[in-house]
């Protein structure tokens, strides 16, 4: 396994009126360091536009994962598609961009919009192989991949936006890539940088998208682990063993839980010092133990992080709160949603007296879905994890 792990974000917008969007991303994984990612745009908008770009974009990530050929999925698609009464053919774009054991990038496009990708800070111009596949135009690219750069897959949603409005002829892609520059440099994830595009996009329109919108964002960095130890162990003659495994590991540490804090300091022959200071008033403070790179209370501060992962996951709404926020729950989410590539949660199963008490509404069930659900959602950000517990 090299060094290299790939970030993979996206969002879409609707076109202005229509409950559903006529643009659809799948992200499979092919094997443990490959995955196949779809962008597939369906003929017009709305509910036969949605049901379009799912199909193309569900058999043709499913096939490519299993690793049949590309003509295959075209002839696949030709002849599964329902066909339109109006226009008369079944017809919708698609991008496909294929990592191959976080090495290389195969890229292949249908009529969507070039792949842009960024390298070394600049426009990068990467060779394109036409091919004829079942009447259709193709175009086809092999690239290695190196850290840094970045590859943006758009629906021509992106480079429409603003057209008749900012724009005579729309957003230029020479204009798309002078925008994201700026922001590609500045540590943002994936997911952000979709964000970003999409939003200027939105604002492009006077926010009435006058199509489908989608941006797909895939961001090339070296690995970056993070281990959390959650909760003391159900025998306490593990806890030695618990917290040598906990602290051998290499990446940054947290430690989330009162009683959990007290046991690595004590393990580490260290102080732990805390803090009355409260950042927000539904999270409690943080504390510090030296050689462990954030401290934080347990179950109301995870809690906090698993509601900030979903909405991640959906709109990002809460962005904001947590990208800059300085209590526990935010500088958990930074370093999990941000930072990390790979994820190893340390969960003991010890039961907590203090959350016994019937008047309260926390429990050991909802420790270990807390555990889950973090877990489930950081897996949808495309993170490994690993869960052991104890």
């Amino acid at each position: 396994m090299n060094d290299l792990f790939v970030d993979v974000g996206y969002k879409s917008i609707n076109h202005y009126g229509e409950q559903l969007c006529g643009d659809h991303v799948d992200v499979v994984e092919s094997s443990e360091n490959s995955q196949v990612i779809v962008l597939a745009d369906g003929l017009g908008s709305g509910v036969k536009a949605s049901i379009l770009s799912t199909l193309t974009s569900k058999i043709i990530s499913t096939m490519m994962a299993e690793g049949l050929s590309l003509e295959d999925c075209v002839e696949t698609i030709a002849a599964t598609l329902p066909i339109c009464s109006v226009r008369g053919v079944a017809y919708s774009t698609f991008t496909i961009v294929h990592v191959v054991e976080n090495k290389t990038a195969e890229i292949i496009e249908f009529d969507n919009p070039q792949v842009i990708a960024l390298r070394d800070g600049a426009n990068y111009l990467y060779r394109r192989t036409e091919l004829n596949i079942g009447g259709k135009k193709v175009y086809k690219s092999v690239i290695e991949l190196k850290d840094g750069d970045v590859f943006i897959v758009m629906s021509d949603g992106c480079p429409h936006a603003g057209l008749g409005i900012k724009y005579n002829f729309g957003w230029r892609r020479e204009d798309i890539i002078t925008f994201m520059l700026p922001y590609v440099y500045c540590g943002y994830t994936a997911k952000t940088l979709s964000t970003i595009l999409v939003d200027e996009c939105n604002r492009l329109y006077g926010d009435k998208p006058g199509d489908d919108t989608t941006a797909c964002v895939l961001k090339v960095r070296k690995r970056e682990p993070v281990n959390i130890l959650f909760g003391p162990p159900s025998n306490p003659d593990d806890v030695n063993r618990m917290m040598s495994l906990f602290f051998s590991k290499e990446g940054k540490h947290i430690v989330c839980g009162g009683t959990t804090s007290t046991l690595a300091a004590k393990y580490l022959d260290k102080p732990l010092i805390t803090s009355l200071k409260f950042e927000r008033g539904d999270v409690p403070p943080i504390a510090e133990i030296e050689g462990v790179d954030l401290v934080t209370e347990g179950v109301i501060t995870v809690n906090k992080v698993v509601e900030y992962a979903k909405d991640a996951l959906k709109d990002n709404e809460q962005y904001e709160k947590w990208s800059f926020g300085k209590d526990g729950a935010s500088l958990i989410c930074r370093l999990l949603f941000e930072e990390a590539t790979d994820i190893n949660f340390f969960v003991g199963r010890a039961v907590n007296p203090a959350h016994q008490n019937p008047d309260l509404p926390i429990n050991f069930n909802i420790k270990m879905n807390l555990v889950e659900e973090l877990s489930k959602s950081l897996r949808q950000m495309g993170k490994k994890v690993k869960v052991s517990y104890f």
